[in-house]
């Protein structure tokens, strides 16, 4: 009678404990490659191949999404976080799909795959995921040269736009003077996206950004140079041409935003 209710004892098995706790150190794909061979034992060989390339699919999903999220957002997340909610996942998983079977077959005494084959497992896997993580890394360069350069273009554009709130409140004098250190900011930022636009590997929409940064330091400089012309002249004879200039800016802005 024992003998017919032993249905897994010939098969050698990966034990709940040791798929989530693969899964919690080496990722989605330890769990999906424990699972397939779980399935190939026990005669599932259509879910096993459809379970591990779910996995495959979900690692790449999951480090490209790391990727494309801000920076910021993705230094909230806890370093924990994941790895919890993978193990809690497979773990969810195994005891719905093979739970009964894995504890049937502990209860009999029948054999698991040994630890050093799940540590194997999970440096393989592991292995596999930083590869993954480099391969998504060259797709998507991070291009640092160009963080650092735009950097200096927004801390010139912040510092320069404060002359609108002196506008009303500074003497003329004291506005001719910032405007003498302000279009050189203006310019300088004409020359950092001109640089930009030398680095290699420069992504497409990068490029286009560069144009519409471009086309709006050049619409500043030309705006702050009237600004210069009106306030040392003592006229408002340019203010249509400002208001024209504000206007470009502004739909320049907003195709940057």
């Amino acid at each position: 009678m024992t003998e017919k209710i032993n249905t897994t004892k010939e098969l050698k098995l990966f034990s709940s404990n040791s798929i989530w706790t693969a899964t919690f150190l080496g990722g989605p794909l330890a769990f999906g490659y424990m699972m397939w061979k779980n399935c190939l034992s026990l005669g599932q060989n259509e879910r096993g191949k459809i379970i591990l390339i779910v996995s495959i699919i979900i690692t790449i999903l999951l480090f490209l999404s790391l990727f494309l999220l801000p920076e910021n957002f993705i230094d909230k997340i806890p370093r924990t976080i994941i790895p919890i909610i993978n193990a809690a996942i497979a773990y969810i998983f195994i005891e719905k799909t093979q739970g009964e079977i894995l504890k049937k077959h502990k209860k009999n005494g029948n054999e698991f795959y040994s630890l050093w084959n799940v540590v194997g497992i999970t440096i393989v896997s592991t292995v596999v995921t930083l590869a993954v993580i480099f391969a998504i890394a060259f797709i998507y360069p991070q291009n640092e040269a160009y963080d650092i350069e735009i950097a200096k273009f927004s801390k010139n554009e912040y510092e320069t736009l404060v002359f609108y709130d002196d506008l009303n409140t500074k003497s003329k004098t004291s506005l001719l003077e910032d405007l003498d250190t302000i279009i050189p900011k203006w310019k300088e930022n004409i020359e950092i996206i001109n640089k930009t636009n030398q680095l290699e590997d420069l992504p497409n929409e990068l490029k286009e950004q560069n144009k519409l940064l471009l086309e709006y330091a050049e619409l500043r400089v030309k705006t702050f140079e009237l600004f210069k012309k009106a306030i040392y002249e003592d006229t408002d004879k340019y203010s249509d041409e400002l208001d024209e200039l504000h206007f470009k800016i502004d739909k320049t802005l907003e195709q940057l935003n």
